[in-house]
């Protein structure tokens, strides 16, 4: 069973456009689906992933109006990997932009991974915007993730860590991060590509329970990798420019809308220890560990438990 035979058929948008939020910074934004159905915000990973055509297919769309964009500085939005103005606080002022401009009065709000982060910050800033919350491979930003992503990875793929961290010289490697960051951030095209393209192999090559050519061939692209390395950099970094472990400490303004978690049970990027702690903090979600699956939203076991949670809003505006 492949994660195709699970999803809604292939769609495209009925509308679609570029907003510019500041100087610097234009968004690709787009609508599938209904125009007049029940809105759903999907938000990407990475950060600096981007939106792909299989994320709309999540969403039934006879019944769902789906909102997607990308995010400052990833995918179609330009320019291409531009850490400066991109904050947190100024993502969520982005969802609020496109929330205003599509005269969408709330929405159930989707995110896996960074997605998953996003989510959450943005629901405590505007949780009257929000009709539940569809999350997958939780991510806190949290001190210990990041240490985990750029170190404890190595428990697990020893190789792929050994290679992330051979592109460093030996005697900057007891700061990876700094180390990266130091190269990702320079002015030299040659080097922050290069650098780009080695920090999204690494993640690249650990998304799936079983690695997958084409995933790791696709976060080596241009495309993909100087979105993903820059920001994904900047953000951890920058401990997602909020305080350390705020979502949960947050969690209480969000506590009384539905919410399900789908967690990969050998997600070595996001670890399930996040999505458990996060259930403790919200005991009214529905956690859903799945025991073949790792980080990918489009592990079959994953793909299937997001679809049937929006399946279940749809039915009834909340998770069983």
């Amino acid at each position: 069973m492949s994660e195709n035979t699970l999803l809604f058929p292939a769609i495209e948008p009925y509308r679609q456009g570029s907003l510019q939020v500041d100087d610097l910074h234009t968004l690709y934004w787009e609508e599938c689906g209904n125009p007049n159905g029940q809105p759903v915000l999907f938000l990407h990973g990475g950060p600096g992933g981007g939106c792909s055509p299989a994320h709309r297919r999540f969403f039934d769309p006879a019944h769902y109006r789906i909102v997607l964009f990308d995010q400052r500085g990833a995918g179609r939005s330009t320019p291409l990997g531009e850490y400066r103005h991109n904050t947190t606080s100024l993502l969520i002022e982005d969802i609020e932009r496109i929330r205003e401009m599509l005269g969408i009065e709330h929405w159930l709000v989707f995110g896996g991974s960074w997605g998953s982060t996003l989510a959450l910050a943005y629901g405590e800033e505007h949780p009257a915007r929000c009709l539940g919350f569809v999350l997958r491979g939780i991510f806190l930003c949290t001190k210990a993730e990041v240490d985990w992503f750029v170190n404890g990875i190595n428990h697990f793929y020893p190789e792929v860590h050994q290679r992330f961290a051979e592109a460093i010289p030996h005697s900057e490697r007891g700061n990876l991060l700094q180390a990266y960051v130091k190269r990702l951030f320079g002015d030299e095209p040659a080097i922050y590509k290069e650098a780009a393209r080695n920090w999204s192999r690494y993640e690249g090559s650990c998304l799936f329970l079983e690695p997958q050519a084409q995933a790791i061939e696709d976060f080596e692209s241009d495309e993909v990798s100087l979105g993903i390395g820059r920001l994904e950099a900047h953000y951890m970094l920058n401990g997602a420019f909020m305080d350390e472990d705020q979502l949960i400490k947050n969690i209480h303004k969000i506590r009384h809308l539905p919410a399900v978690i789908v967690q990969g049970r050998y997600d070595v990027i996001c670890p399930p220890l996040s999505a458990y702690r996060l259930h403790q903090a919200w005991p009214s979600t529905k956690l859903h560990m799945i025991g073949d699956a790792g980080h990918a939203a489009m592990e079959p076991g994953i793909v299937k438990e997001l679809v049937r949670a929006t399946e279940q809003f749809k039915l009834h505006g909340k998770f069983l």
